[in-house]
């Protein structure tokens, strides 16, 4: 949620902040506002819409500054517009503040300002936070620094925050609680950002800021201090990005770029972890608690939306391989309905971004009962990387496009590699099987390859041909349900079509009633186990004038004859499978996304990186 970026050294700092909210800018869309000081005055630039609106209204403008900070909105508190996109001035405009994140208790401190005389000038809880801020700043004859440190004592919420004064003329005061931050160290100068992209062109030395943490910037210096005020030593990081991961590359939509990424992501999950030759995978993480694994009485896996249908899959996986009871949960629901959580439990956090909120609270309530805590997350340095007991990295690289493609297939990759890692261990399979599967696995970016070979012309005209349906309904079976689940999700949120998934033995009850010949519902049927029962149910769809897209495995010519529309997959074991089935899907959505001319990186109401509850 919201793109923070902030900037203080010796360059003009608005090229920098402008090109970071666009770098920034699929963690919200809804506004996006600069606020520039210099010569002990700010300038406030913001406007509804996307950054390339902005840039219209500050043409002529002069924007002298070496300092400043930029943000880019997804709205909780207020609609999208220009009095409600950041930054916000305090009531004396000698402060200007960015938020990302919810303030919980804002109506109760906006009522006690009001009775102070506090003017609001936008719906939101940002405002609020800062003219408290400001507030304790005047009432104390404090500096900014103190003002902010006791007034987050006061603050119920996540939040990361950043702060310039008139006072402070070659500062930015930042502090963070459960949202990300990240600051760049460069040659006497300092960059902010959200996550590291926006940095990237200027530096790979950073420092991830911790929870609770508060930070004085200047372009020279940064000091780290704790809520107590003490100081704290930054830990700088080498970041191992290049920027060419974070721009098109040649690609229409960062969206197909990164379904046209996943052969080498794929392989990337690999990397250093799979030994083909010698059968054998090396999890390093998974190692130091391995002994705690073997104690466990279940493992819960926690997640949520894409992740969720990652965990469901390895539930699955988990269970069949390695005969270990397995429960998935949603993150948000598991934090709430006060679960019985022991030391004996084996807790699985999966998360693209390592900063989902839901997750992060989920797992903090779980650690406190003593369960071993697993992360499997894509960023390096993430919270939830820094939460965890042990954990493994995916390794996908940046994802820009919203709606998850390669972090997907990525986090599947890694919970195989994990299932087949604990069951060798535990002797819960063969070693025919074990060989098996390890081979197949390596073979699938390969396979991906032939589906985007041979493939593609046929997603695109079934896109076309149903891109104007009002509904879809996504069935299949065993390992395929939760690609069915996984698809659909990727239909609604680039398409806007109401789509849903099912199990397809649950079809009959209920679902079978919406059949009738306008009706796609796309059968996720791979050959498995379950192949005769999902043709059966194929049969049940046509008898009702249906429409049956069908994902199959090469040769099927049964499953060709039933369905009006088919796509191919390269045949494999029923737990490698999901790994390709889920690549068409991907890009009927995004083709049917194209052909609707909707923005598919950017769909409307949803953001990347989920940091509020």
């Amino acid at each position: 949620m919201c793109g923070i970026v902030g900037y203080v050294g010796n360059k003009e700092a608005y090229p920098i902040i402008i090109d970071g909210l666009k770098k920034l800018e699929y963690r919200g869309y809804d506004s996006s506002g600069v606020a520039l000081l210099h010569d002990h005055s700010i300038q406030l630039f913001k406007k509804k819409g996307r950054v390339s609106a902005l840039e219209e209204t500050v043409v002529g403008e002069k924007l002298t500054a070496t300092i400043g900070i930029g943000h880019t909105r997804w709205a909780t508190h207020g609609a999208p517009s220009d009095r409600n996109a950041h930054p916000h001035y305090s009531n004396s405009k000698s402060i200007a503040m960015i938020h990302n994140g919810i303030i919980e208790n804002y109506s109760q401190l906006k009522a006690e300002l009001i009775t102070k005389g506090y003017i609001f000038h936008s719906d939101t809880d940002s405002e609020v936070l800062l003219n408290f801020i400001e507030d304790i700043k005047i009432n104390n004859n404090s500096t900014l620094e103190e003002a902010v440190r006791i007034a987050l004592k006061r603050v119920t919420g996540a939040y990361v925050i950043l702060l310039i004064d008139i006072d402070l003329p070659d500062t930015i005061i930042a502090a963070r609680k459960g949202s990300p931050l990240v600051i760049g160290i460069g040659d006497n100068e300092h960059f902010l950002g959200s996550d590291a992209s926006p940095m990237l062109a200027y530096t790979k030395d950073v420092v991830y800021i911790n929870d609770y943490e508060l930070a004085i910037i200047t372009s020279n210096e940064l000091i780290l201090k704790n809520i107590g005020n003490e100081r704290v030593t930054p830990f700088i990081q080498r970041l191992d990005l290049n920027l060419s991961q974070i721009e098109k590359g040649g690609y229409e939509h960062f969206m197909l770029k990164e379904i046209f990424e996943q052969p080498q992501t794929i392989n990337d999950s690999f990397r250093g972890r799979l030994d083909v030759s010698a059968h054998s995978i090396t999890l390093s993480g998974l190692d130091t608690v391995l002994t705690k694994l073997d104690q466990a009485q279940r493992i819960v896996i926690v997640g949520c939306g894409t992740s969720w249908h990652a965990g469901l899959l390895a539930e699955y996986i988990i269970e069949e391989l390695c005969r270990i009871n397995v429960e998935v949960e949603y993150a948000s629901e598991f934090r709430y309905r006060n679960p019985i959580i022991t030391d004996k439990d084996f807790i699985i956090a999966v998360s693209q971004s390592g900063e989902t909120a839901d997750t992060l609270v989920a797992l903090e309530k779980a650690k406190g009962k003593g369960a071993t805590i697993f992360g499997v997350v894509n960023v390096v340095g993430s919270s939830i990387a820094r939460l965890a007991d042990a954990g493994m990295y995916t390794h996908a690289g940046p994802e820009i496009g919203v709606a998850s493609t390669k972090a997907f297939t990525a986090q599947v990759v890694a919970l195989i590699l994990f299932a087949l890692k604990v069951a060798n261990h535990k002797r819960t399979i063969t070693d025919e099987r074990y060989k098996q599967l390890i081979e197949q696995l390596s073979e699938v970016p390969t396979m991906v390859e032939w589906i985007f070979a041979t493939q593609l012309e046929k997603i695109k005209h079934i896109a076309y041909k149903y891109a104007n349906a009002k509904d879809f309904l996504y069935l299949g079976r065993g390992y395929n349900f939760p690609i069915a689940l996984e698809g659909a999700l990727k239909l609604k949120e680039i398409s806007y079509i109401h789509a849903e998934g099912y199990p397809a033995a649950e079809m009959k009850h209920g679902p079978i009633a919406l059949v009738d010949d306008t009706l796609p519902i796309v059968f996720v049927a791979t050959k498995d186990s379950y192949h005769e029962k999902i043709v059966s149910n194929m049969q049940e769809v046509k008898a009702r004038e249906g429409r049956v897209i069908a994902v199959i495995s090469v040769g099927d010519e049964l499953t060709k004859d039933i369905a009006d529309d088919y796509i191919e997959v390269p045949y494999a074991d029923e737990i490698i499978s999901p790994l390709l089935s889920t690549i068409p899907l991907q890009l009927l959505s995004y083709y049917i996304g194209v052909s609707k001319g909707l923005n598919v990186d950017m769909p409307r109401n949803l953001a990347k990186s989920v940091t509020v509850e």
